[in-house]
């Protein structure tokens, strides 16, 4: 509630911040270029451009912020990072301003044109960082005063976990962990009389909530924003298990603790000088404006797809109806983004019943596919409904295939990096359908997951643009399955 409540107040100030620096503009173009006196102002107020430009252009700027990712985490905002990201948002939008928009239908000189372009760029750009810095100040006073704390789990037991408790609980600024209990790693007792000590004093400062196969379930729980793993060096193997366990969670943030070999290399990046140093793990793949694009992408493109094939979607429909009994489409349960599972929606390509006798893959001569069927699978037609799916947010018109977790289990027992995959949202299309293509076995599937892999580390705009005129390629020529 207070994220919410905060993030509105961020938007209405950037909304008057727009508002009034638009005002201004139109008061310095008027008055100062075209040499009105002030008993003429009122002219400025008769002007249809000055009230469509008070209403448009506050919404284009809240458009770009959220681009931007402005409104993301406002309760962790940097007034340094803040002056950054106003700056270079304030440059872009008032480009489009000018050389896009075009405020005026006529120009009188370039002089007067760029001085215009100057004015709002700098009185834009004061407005809105000094509403934010404002609020960003009250909202760390608030940190740093123990009024607002981000749920925290410490993973870790032992000596290392309980010193960097106490150091983060004693250092000079709070940085704003409010722990909600610790997990133990190894799950065994204490070999020594001096862990099991500092073990006692960890216990008693907060609860032991589980092990490593109980963290999702934990984050989940207690609402977790942040994680903090502070292992032994005798348990360093367990960091990786960890970072897949807590892979696919969110937004949560992972933090661990450096050695000095980590200080040495270069590698704690630190937000506040007087923080502890913590090494943070990044866990988005892409820059937030990509994110945005990425959805606004996948809501055009299938409201478009939708449209335009809405007779083939009719005319596929009528001869499914025609050519074999049972319903158009079918739903069947998938797993997805962060492990949910959801409904993924298709035409119907197979005779009723074909599951009866259990889960089964389908082959290239499938008994259970129908002759339209057949041809449906090979131009993909079958794949139409699942831009309803994109439009809800439950699927990407790029990701990776999303399989039941019938075929999920049998895949993590032999490659348990599959669940990587989990961070994002699965798609109609992925880099393994294009390089591999549909898989009629576990073992098939675990080869095309290495495709899909190199997506996560190589996913951009441009990289999913590729890989949707590639899947263009192979409806034209034919070769679905």
């Amino acid at each position: 509630m207070r994220t919410r409540t905060t993030t509105l107040r961020y938007i209405i100030f950037d909304i008057l911040s727009a508002m009034l620096a638009w005002g201004l503009l139109f008061l310095y173009r008027k008055v100062g270029h075209e040499r009105l006196g002030l008993s003429d102002v009122n002219q400025v107020f008769a002007d249809t451009n000055f009230w469509r430009g008070i209403v448009i252009v506050p919404i284009g700027w809240v458009l770009l912020y959220t681009l931007q990712g402005t409104y993301k985490n406002v309760l962790r905002k940097s007034r340094l990072k803040e002056l950054q990201q106003t700056f270079v948002a304030s440059i872009v939008g008032v480009v489009v301003i000018f050389f896009a928009l075009m405020l005026d239908d006529e120009v009188g000189t370039y002089h007067h044109y760029y001085a215009s372009f100057l004015f709002l760029l700098v009185v834009h750009f004061a407005l809105t960082y000094i509403c934010r810095v404002v609020q960003t100040t009250h909202t760390v006073r608030k940190v740093h005063n123990r009024q607002i704390g981000f749920p925290t789990l410490l993973i870790g037991s032992h000596a290392k976990a309980y010193q960097t408790y106490l150091a983060l609980e004693n250092q000079e600024i709070y940085s704003g962990n409010l722990f909600c209990g610790f997990v133990a790693v190894s799950g065994q007792p204490s070999a020594t009389a001096e862990e099991s000590d500092t073990d006692q004093r960890l216990g008693a400062v907060m609860p032991c909530l589980g092990s490593i196969g109980d963290i999702r379930q934990l984050i989940e729980q207690h609402h977790i924003e942040e994680v903090i793993i502070a292992v032994e060096d005798t348990e360093q193997q367990q960091i990786q298990k960890i970072l897949r366990t807590l892979d696919g969670c969110g937004e949560v943030i992972i933090k661990i603790t450096p050695d000095a070999r980590d200080i040495i290399l270069g590698m704690v990046k630190i937000d506040n000088i007087f923080h502890s140093p913590l090494i943070t793990i990044n866990t988005r793949l892409m820059e937030e404006w990509q994110y945005s694009v990425k959805r606004i992408g996948d809501i055009v493109l299938s409201l478009l797809a939708l449209t335009l094939l809405s007779p083939v979607f009719l005319i596929t429909a009528i001869i499914i109806k025609c050519t074999s009994p049972g319903p158009v489409f079918y739903a069947q349960e998938r797993i997805g983004y962060r492990g949910k599972p959801f409904k993924m929606h298709k035409f119907r390509s197979m005779y009723m019943d074909a599951e009866a006798c259990g889960p089964a893959l389908s082959r290239d001569d499938d008994p259970r596919i129908t002759p339209f069927g057949r041809f449906m699978r090979k131009v993909r037609l079958d794949e139409i409904p699942q831009f309803y799916n994109v439009l809800k947010g439950t699927m990407s018109l790029v990701g990776y295939r999303p399989e039941r977790q019938y075929y999920i289990d049998q895949i993590v027992r032999r490659c348990p990096e599959y669940l990587l995959l989990q961070r994002i949202k699965p798609g109609i299309t992925s880099w393994g359908q294009v390089k591999y293509g549909y898989a009629s076995s576990v073992d098939e599937m675990c080869e095309r997951l290495k495709y899909d892999l190199l997506y996560l580390e190589n996913m951009s705009i441009t990289t999913d643009m590729k890989i949707l005129i590639y899947t263009i390629g192979i409806i034209f020529q034919g070769r679905g399955k």
